[in-house]
């Protein structure tokens, strides 16, 4: 495909490029309203809590560690024929997730899903910065940051409407005929693209850069999983991820052909960019994750409906992502970025008031200042991120992101939910205690290992009041507000986070909007003479 097709149908490919994000990030989203469905034996695989994390932990550790890795070969043996490879992978891997008899299988197959998750989501990115020229790129960008929103809130929807309506497995082949659409539309709309000049490749760089990130994110996973950092496993796998990283950054500063130039570091737009999105996704990520179970074990409400009520998010992320460029322009990245962070902590301090009888809508109307203002912050952060390097280099500036992003993401998920979990364990106990102690005269109080597994989630003490029947009742309040005390304090620890969020901003962020980088390595379409398209 010549230039001048790739440029004009650059709104096309951007459409193709949505399609593939679209599917991957719904499909990440999809899990979390079908957990209770998987545990269960009769009607999914009858996966464990540790089984269930693991699920999804798979495709996080798999996506992760390989993000880096594919960005930067996208950018040396092509982007599109990268983005279409990994679309086999996930719609295959997509199939066999549909069809796992055991929770072994499901976990191998997710990992799969994140391996082609892994060789599409950098490629998306990247693409854009080839297809569509400097003064349109913000816009682009911020379509595709409003997709990101879309997929959220489609996920979980979609996925409570198919699970009230099929097996278990259709949340997982629902991907196909959409990974299907997506190879058929590429090679028609979207172009390839390649650093022209990538020099030899980096072999150690990109060796290095695997076990240093898979160490670090089973760490942080694990230590989420357990509340607890004192396995020696954890504290292993997490000094020999960072040592391995240090290793890694060392030999990146030193090599002539590095696969991340750490210079890239020097510049206040990529590094500031960079801790943004970081402290962004730590401080929602955890949270808007264990908003689920509000919904369906506090709220009692059915996947469907919990699904629905992420769509307001949705739409505020879809109309301010597209606009927060002209916003940008007018006054500025750091005025924008901070006012967008500020709105996020103002939401986040919301839920530190949370209870069980919050208005619905109100609860809304936060989630949507929430989202719409991370939009504001993340669409003009990603496009500085991507503008600040060559554009031969774009793939790999754009798994730096992602990379950044899913870090933040696992960290968020475990620390929030250590905090939620050693609060919930602590304000559940004394209920725990008092059902063991008044057992009645049939059914046998549950045992010392009962008690402690039920301590360890919400949903864990409300199945152990289903199966105590009547006795069980006096669980189900103590249980609500035990988990609510828990979301305070994370919220908590959120805003906080998103404080040090502003101040970064305030202090690092240049003022006004940087020129796009201009270098070469790459065939980036120009736009036509006035008149065409």
């Amino acid at each position: 495909m010549d230039a001048g097709t790739a440029y004009r149908r650059r709104w096309g490919g951007l459409a193709v490029l949505i399609i593939c994000l679209l599917v991957i990030v719904a499909d990440n989203t999809i899990l979390n309203v079908a957990l209770r469905t998987l545990s269960d034996p009769e009607r999914g695989v009858g996966a464990s809590q540790s089984e269930l994390a693991w699920a999804i932990n798979s495709y996080t550790l798999v996506f992760a560690g390989l993000l880096f890795t594919f960005g930067v070969l996208g950018d040396r043996w092509g982007r599109r024929r990268m983005i279409t490879a990994g679309l086999v992978v996930f719609g295959t891997a997509s199939a066999l997730s549909a069809y796992s008899q055991t929770p072994e299988q499901l976990i191998a197959a997710r990992a799969a899903m994140g391996l082609g998750a892994a060789m599409v989501s950098p490629q998306t990115l990247s693409i854009i910065t080839t297809i569509f020229p400097p003064q349109e790129r913000g816009r682009a960008i911020g379509l595709w940051s409003g997709a990101v929103g879309l997929a959220m809130a489609i996920g979980p929807s979609a996925g409570g409407l198919l699970l009230e309506n099929f097996w278990w497995g259709s949340i997982f082949l629902v991907n196909v005929p959409f990974v299907l659409l997506g190879l058929g539309l590429m090679f028609f709309l979207v172009p390839e693209s390649r650093d022209e000049d990538p020099g030899r490749l980096d072999v150690p760089g990109v060796l290095l850069s695997i076990p240093g990130l898979v160490l670090l994110i089973y760490a942080i996973i694990t230590a989420g999983e357990r509340s607890s950092l004192t396995g020696a496993d954890v504290w292993g796998a997490l000094l020999g991820g960072l040592a391995v990283i240090a290793l890694f950054l060392f030999h990146e500063s030193r090599t002539a052909n590095p696969s991340l130039d750490v210079r890239f570091f020097r510049n206040p737009r990529f590094s500031v960019a960079m801790a943004t999105i970081m402290l962004m996704f730590f401080s929602m990520s955890g949270l808007i994750f264990f908003l689920s179970f509000y919904w369906q074990s506090v709220r009692e409400f059915t996947p469907f409906v919990a699904g629905l009520l992420v769509l307001p998010a949705a739409v505020g992320q879809m109309l301010l992502a597209p606009l927060s460029p002209n916003l940008v322009r007018r006054f500025g990245p750091r005025t924008v970025a901070a006012t967008g962070i500020l709105l996020v902590c103002a939401s986040l301090a919301f839920f530190t008031l949370l209870e069980t009888d919050t208005p619905v809508w109100l609860i809304l109307v936060f989630f949507f200042t929430q989202a719409s203002a991370m939009a504001v912050v993340l669409t003009p952060s990603t496009d500085a991120i991507v503008s600040s390097v060559p554009p031969g280099k774009a793939g790999a500036a754009s798994a730096m992101q992602n990379t950044v992003r899913q870090v933040a993401t696992a960290m968020g998920v475990a620390v929030l939910g250590a905090v939620i979990s050693f609060r919930y364990r602590a304000g559940i106990t004394p209920a725990l205690e008092e059902v063991a102690r008044g057992g009645d005269g049939d059914a046998a109080p549950p045992d010392g290992g009962e008690l402690h597994a039920a301590g360890e989630s919400i949903e864990a003490t409300l199945a152990l009041a289903r199966s105590l029947g009547e006795p069980g009742r006096a669980l189900v309040a103590p249980a609500k507000e035990a988990f609510l005390t828990g979301l305070h304090t994370a919220a908590l620890v959120a805003v906080c986070c998103g404080v040090v969020g502003v101040l970064v901003v305030l202090v690092w962020m240049p003022r006004e909007v940087g020129d796009h980088h201009s270098g070469a390595g790459s065939r980036t379409p120009s736009p036509e003479p006035e008149g065409r398209d």
